[in-house]
């Protein structure tokens, strides 16, 4: 049974419909730099793994981890297998990144190595990868500046081939502590022969404490859940309390192994043979959908049970079961959206389209008890459409015309990715998909942690805009949650050809872009202004300004890590970390 469609619904109350552009400011941002005294390596991609799954995974990295459980605190792992971190309280004084774990040589030497990757579980616990296949689970303790004390192992084990951490939480389970960390890999795959001839792998594994509430600690593997696909996820995070998985990827992904047995697909429903008469009939334009549900003669508006929101329709008699019931295709306007009684055997429905254009597929998700009805315009329209694609008439002069799109004439920023992303909600126990949103054109440009308690949000670009989501698993009938909104941030990264990181500040005060060399864009939230300022052209005072900045490093490194907090800018090379002091607070 395929999982409800669902769709995204934008705050409109968080969008700027006046905003006009950012202003360049020529205000400079104080930098401040770190010298490192060892390097951080770039593990380089071997030409057999120069995949563009394998560029997107580890090619694309970002070697800078944020430590969302502390202000202003980061960690990396350098060449000699140190974890370095650096906790910035104040700017002019910012000391040496100290160490706080090292990773064995052996483990650092494989030659099929991805890059070390690092989650901050909880604010005790941290995830690590060597970046060989082997994972550690480490007792961190209070991660503050003042305590010195280095990461305890409690967990150490070989995973397999090499992989990178996406994502770990950490919770207590019917008493016992409990661990639930993502993996990501890239592997061969024999039966894809006409790709790349690899898939992509994500592991979910459990990892307990089996030696019970004593002071003793005993951590061992529980579970192991395995999904492929076929691309790498731009977005892929466990559920609080492990209660289920969010995975956001261009192409599907679905659960294969569990503890390294096949996960048994079910059966599929048998098919009705017999041929019944639809129960309802639909027709819809580029605006609305109206529905006419047969109904038992003789039934009044009072007996009549309705109930119609955003993404669900409920049509029914009082004392009986509902006539129809179920997920709509897409989301409508409830409050625009009207029903009558037709000759008395029969229900009216007109739903207004949430929004206009697209033509639905169907009318309830997975309901085949309807009919389609096609209006004579739509019909003279798709025999125009098929007579053009049909015409048995060769055109001798193809450039003679004009065409109506020239994609030469069409800028980066205006062009979608052309697979269809998805953003998919997996239960925990069942493992099958329980929401799925597609995304279609909502192109993802990154994720950030907001609250160290909830799920990362994920940021997607909306017509010309970035939107921030927050997801909400609690809430199933408001899984993801439009919290923010970077105006024309979509429309400017688009244009941004260098562009390597992009992220945010957890307070949305500011979103930035930072390149593959020494360069970074700020672009701040619109600000009052002190001054009066009067728009020339309009001849209208202008409120509000936000400011476009840029700043360029006194490197000429690759830019290897890029992470923001609410006053500062952290920017890593291979031989230094930059702090940028973005605001004053």
């Amino acid at each position: 049974m395929a999982a409800p469609n669902y769709t995204l619904k934008v705050n409109r109350e968080l969008l700027d419909p006046s905003f006009e552009c950012y202003r360049l400011s020529l205000d400079a941002i104080p930098t401040y730099c770190v010298e490192l005294d060892a390097a951080v390596e770039e593990v380089k991609l071997k030409e057999t793994r120069y995949t563009l799954e394998h560029i997107r995974a580890f090619g694309m990295y970002n070697y800078l981890h944020l430590d969302p459980w502390y202000e202003d605190s980061v960690l990396f792992v350098d060449c000699k297998g140190r974890v370095l971190g650096l906790t910035v309280t104040l700017d002019t004084a910012l000391g040496k990144p100290r160490e706080v774990y090292r990773i064995t040589a052996d483990s650092s030497q494989s030659e099929d190595r991805v890059c070390a990757s690092l989650s901050l579980t909880s604010a005790t616990w941290a995830a690590l990868s060597d970046g060989a296949g082997r994972l550690f689970l480490l007792r961190t303790g209070k991660r503050a500046d003042s305590s010195h004390t280095k990461w305890e192992p409690l967990f150490s084990e070989d995973m397999g081939e090499p992989f990178t951490v996406l994502h770990s939480i950490s919770h207590v389970q019917e008493g016992v502590h409990t661990v639930e960390v993502l993996l990501l890999r890239i592997q061969k795959d024999p039966q894809e022969t006409k790709g790349s001839g690899y898939s992509v792998s994500l592991e979910w594994i459990t990892v307990a404490n089996t030696a019970g509430h004593g002071p003793e600690k005993k951590y061992e593997l529980k579970k192991s859940r395995v999904l492929r696909g076929k691309s790498v996820p731009h977005y892929a995070a466990v559920e609080p309390q492990g209660k289920g998985l969010m995975v956001a990827s261009e192409k599907p992904f679905a659960f294969t192994h569990v503890d390294g047995r096949p996960v048994e697909v079910p059966d599929p429903e048998p098919m009705e043979v017999e041929k019944t008469d639809p129960i309802y009939f639909w027709q819809q334009t580029a605006e609305d959908v109206t529905v006419c549900v047969r109904m038992p003669e003789g039934v009044t508006k009072e007996e009549v049970q309705f109930r119609l929101t955003a993404d669900r329709i409920k049509v029914g008699v009082q004392g009986f079961p509902p006539i129809l019931e179920g997920h709509l295709h897409s989301s409508v306007d409830p409050e625009a959206s009207t029903w009558i009684i037709k000759d008395d055997k029969s229900l009216e429905v007109t739903l207004q389209k949430g929004s206009e254009g697209p033509l639905w597929l169907e009318l309830v998700m997975g309901d085949n008890r309807g009919k389609y009805v096609v209006s004579d315009e739509q019909a003279a329209l798709i025999h125009e459409r098929r007579t053009l694609l049909t015409s048995e008439d060769l055109n001798s002069n193809p450039d003679g015309d004009k065409p109506p799109c020239n994609s030469q004439e069409l800028e980066d920023c205006d062009g979608f990715p052309e697979d269809g992303s998805s953003l998919t909600q997996f239960d925990g126990e069942s493992l099958m998909p329980t929401q799925v949103v597609n995304l279609g054109s909502n192109q993802y440009l990154f994720t950030v942690d907001v609250n160290p308690s909830e799920m990362p949000c994920f940021c997607l670009r909306h017509d010309v805009d970035a939107l921030v989501w927050q997801p909400r698993p609690d809430q199933p009938s408001d899984t993801w949650e439009h919290v923010a909104t970077f105006n024309a941030l979509g429309y400017v990264q688009a244009c941004k050809r260098d562009k390597k990181f992009a992220t945010c500040a957890p307070n949305f005060s500011y979103a930035t872009l930072g390149e593959c060399l020494h360069r970074a864009f700020i672009y701040r939230q619109p600000a009052q202004l002190e001054t009066v300022l009067f728009n020339r052209k309009q001849g209208r005072q202008v409120a509000q300004v936000a400011k476009q900045q840029l700043v360029s490093l006194d490197t000429d490194k690759p830019i290897l890590g890029f992470r923001a907090t609410n006053e500062r800018l952290y920017i890593l090379t291979s031989g230094h970390l930059f702090v940028l002091k973005v605001n004053n607070n």
